[in-house]
């Protein structure tokens, strides 16, 4: 039996993937509403979703691509109390990046913003931002006394 997967299912497949399984797990499955028959109707209806689907992820990544050059063009400052040696007192938080971006008008989630090392010391550091699965942006962020 040919079905179409209407959810995730472990150790089967994903959502929209076409199996061919035994006539009994198959019944079992679209009796619980996991999957439907795979019928050229029904794989012609997956198609077209797709066909949306990547539409929709395409102009997604565009506005991503916007938003990256306006981001890499930004210098976030932060003004920091140092010791000897002009070591920083703690070091410059996710947080607290997110707190500058979302006051410059930016919308990204803390989750999204990547930082490989502590920024304990004075200068410019690079700090990745995760806008979407293929665009990642680099800003810069200058520790200052």
């Amino acid at each position: 039996m040919r079905i179409i997967l209407l959810h995730d299912i472990k150790k089967q497949g994903k959502k929209g993937d076409v199996l061919e399984v035994k006539d009994g797990y198959g019944q079992f499955l679209i009796t619980q509403g996991k999957a439907i028959m795979a019928t050229n109707q029904n794989i012609g209806k997956l198609n077209q979703e797709k066909k949306e689907q990547q539409k929709l992820e395409q102009e997604e990544i565009k506005e991503c691509q916007k938003i990256k050059q306006k981001l890499e063009q930004e210098i976030i400052v932060f003004k920091v109390k140092t010791g000897l040696q002009d070591k920083v007192f703690g070091s410059i938080s996710v947080k607290q990046i997110n707190e500058q971006l979302n006051k410059m008008g930016y919308k990204i989630d803390k989750k999204q913003i990547i930082i490989d090392s502590p920024l304990d010391c004075l200068g410019i550091h690079n700090i990745n931002i995760k806008l979407h699965k293929q665009v990642i942006a680099t800003i810069k962020v200058n520790l200052t006394k």
